[in-house]
C-alpha cells in the first residue's frame, strides 16, 4: 500500500528544508510551522508531495545520491503515481487531501541542488500539490488511499 516515507518543513522562505517525524495540518490552512502555512491559504500552496520513485530515478540515472528532503516538498511518497490525482481526493493516515496540480520544479530547486537538468528532468516529475480538507496529523508511515 502507498505510504509516506518522509516529512519535511521550513519555516521561511529558501531555507534548508528540515526532516520531521509528524506534522500537525489545518484544513484550508497548511503546515503549523512550514513557510506556506496561514489562515486563509491558496488551496495549491497548503501541502506538497512528490514520488521516492522519481527521485531514485534521478539520482540513479545522474550518479548521485540526494536525499529525498532535498526535493523540496512537504510528504515524500512511495508506491503512489501521483500524476494521476489531480482532482482526486485521497486520505494521508486520517487527513483528507484533494490533488489540485501538478508540482512543476523551480529555478530555486535548480540553484540549490546545484544540478543544471533538474527542470528538465522533473518536468512532469515534480510532484502534486493538494488542498487540506481536514485537520488531523501525517505521520512517516502513513498509509496513502485514493478516495475517488
Amino acid at each position: 500500500m502507498p505510504e509516506v516515507i518522509k516529512i519535511g518543513i521550513t519555516e521561511k522562505n529558501n531555507q534548508k528544508i528540515q526532516e520531521v517525524k509528524t506534522v500537525k495540518v489545518i484544513a484550508n490552512q497548511g503546515i503549523v510551522g512550514d513557510r506556506h502555512f496561514k489562515e486563509f491559504n491558496d488551496p495549491y500552496n497548503q501541502l506538497s508531495l512528490i514520488e521516492s520513485e522519481n527521485i531514485d530515478y534521478y539520482n540513479i540515472k545522474y550518479g548521485l545520491n540526494i536525499p529525498y528532503i532535498n526535493f523540496r516538498r512537504n510528504i515524500i511518497t512511495k508506491g503512489i503515481k501521483l500524476n494521476d490525482l489531480v482532482g482526486k481526493k485521497l486520505k494521508i493516515g486520517s487527513v483528507q487531501v484533494e490533488g489540485m496540480d501538478l508540482c512543476r520544479p523551480c529555478r530555486h530547486l535548480n540553484e540549490s541542488l546545484n544540478q543544471d537538468n533538474v527542470l528538465k528532468e522533473f518536468l512532469r516529475k515534480g510532484g502534486l500539490r493538494c488542498q487540506i480538507l481536514t485537520s488531523s496529523s501525517i505521520n512517516t508511515g502513513d498509509k496513502i488511499e485514493v478516495l475517488d
